[in-house]
């Protein structure tokens, strides 16, 4: 769960973490996850990782980076959640991957929504607190669930309650924002329209007085 819950906000840090961990034997991965280690898997997602660094610190950039990457990160997130099931019961193993899929889902969503509100400011320093803190979350996480499992299970209980209280809001004021801005492009739209001269307007017929009968 702690790597399904990292991928939704960070996938590459978390292939990064979780390889790294792997090589330098500080952590058995299971056998599923043995490629994680390989210097081809840590090459890829390094480089990966240096390209969304950047990417996620530009406003409106980092937006469409994670639109782009709701199809990237939650199937990730649900492999990473079933392959560190390891030698199981395969329904386990699918149990574990639509869980672990759904909450990397839930943690996609949360990163996704904040930084459409973010972005609503035009100076980059939250962008770039945003993207740090994230980060610095991806590694934190994955090191409590390594060391400190129960703990880890604790927080994304309220991890999960905090998704159920704020992601209505979140989609509230998103859509107050794609409103607001439907409604500037109308407004430039009409703004832009040229006004019509007297020559152009249709000329008034005056109706004629109806034949009058004469004796």
């Amino acid at each position: 769960m702690g790597a399904a819950w990292a991928s939704g906000i960070n996938l590459y840090a978390a292939i990064l973490v979780l390889g790294l961990l792997g090589m330098t034997g500080n952590m058995v991965l299971p056998e599923n996850l043995q490629v994680l280690t390989h210097p081809l898997v840590l090459g890829a997602a390094g480089i990966m990782y240096v390209v969304e660094f950047f990417a996620d610190k530009i406003p409106g950039v980092d937006t469409g980076w994670d639109t782009l990457h709701t199809f990237i990160r939650i199937p990730a997130g649900a492999v990473l959640a079933a392959g560190a099931m390891g030698d199981v019961n395969p329904a386990i193993a699918v149990a574990a991957g639509i869980l672990g899929g759904g909450l990397a889902a839930g943690s996609h969503a949360l990163k996704a929504g904040t930084r459409v509100l973010i972005n609503t400011s035009p100076e980059p320093v939250t962008n770039w607190t945003a993207s740090v803190t994230e980060d610095v979350a991806v590694v934190g996480g994955l090191w409590i669930a390594l060391h400190y499992p129960w703990l880890f299970i604790a927080l994304i209980v309220l991890f999960v309650l905090l998704l159920i209280w704020v992601l209505p809001k979140l989609w509230r004021s998103i859509k107050k924002i794609a409103g607001f801005i439907k409604r500037l492009f109308r407004y430039e739209k009409t703004e832009n329209e040229p006004a019509m001269t007297p020559e152009c307007r249709p000329v008034e017929t005056v109706p004629k007085d109806p034949p009058r009968l004469t004796e």
